[in-house]
This record gives structure tokens, C-alpha cells and sequence, in this order.
């Protein structure tokens, strides 16, 4: 068995909802499965994890990358040091590229992670 490296958090916004996990538990059983493994695949490998299962984005900001026949889901995550990834919150993929509001919501959560973290200490 191999040892985890990093670990996975969710981030939690204000109200105590975790995105990423209300979407991961939205999506029918079999897209399901196939993130889980990405999660732990995330947790095995933390930063080394690449493509077709992590690609970075912009800033930072990470998304893992899950197929099933032709759906499509992201789930986008960032990095903090200590050897941890916050997964932000997840789509159905539509398009070719993923859309910016899409990065630019993982940002803001990122902000507020961080934000709240430095209060806490």
C-alpha cells in the first residue's frame, strides 16, 4: 500500500457548504467512481500528478480531469504549502475550454481559503 502524500480538503464557503463535494455527489454513480480515484490518484501523487488526469489552468488553479462515454466533469482545486489541495467546486464540462468564470470562481474560493486561514492563526 502507498503511503497518501498530500491531503484532501474541501473548501467550505461561509454557510458550511462544500461545493466540490455537492457536486461530486450529484453526478450519476460511474462519473462518481472515476473521481474518486482522481482524488486519491491527487492524494498518492499531490503536485506530480499531469495530464490526462491534472491540468493546471492558470494561477494555481488545478482541475482533475474525468470522463465517462462523452460526459465530462471538472473538479478544480489549488495547492497550499504543507503538502495539501483544496478542492473548490466541480461542472459539467460544455466546451472545449474550460470557461473562465469557472477559474475565476476556484480564485475567489482560493482567496477566501487563504483569507480565513490567516485569520485563524
Amino acid at each position: 500500500m502507498v503511503d497518501k502524500n498530500f491531503d484532501i480538503s474541501f473548501y467550505k464557503r461561509p454557510d458550511g457548504t462544500k461545493p466540490a463535494q455537492i457536486f461530486i455527489k450529484s453526478l450519476e454513480p460511474k462519473m462518481r467512481a472515476k473521481i474518486a480515484w482522481l482524488i486519491n490518484a491527487l492524494e498518492t501523487c499531490g503536485n506530480s500528478l499531469r495530464e490526462p488526469y491534472s491540468k493546471h489552468l492558470d494561477d494555481g488553479i488545478f482541475e482533475l480531469r474525468a470522463k465517462v462515454g462523452s460526459d465530462i466533469s471538472r473538479v478544480l482545486y489549488f495547492f497550499v504549502v504543507g503538502q495539501q489541495a483544496v478542492l473548490t467546486h466541480g461542472f459539467v464540462k460544455k466546451t472545449n475550454k474550460t470557461p473562465p468564470e469557472e477559474i475565476k470562481l476556484a480564485k475567489k474560493y482560493r482567496e477566501d481559503f487563504l483569507a480565513e486561514r490567516s485569520n485563524k492563526q
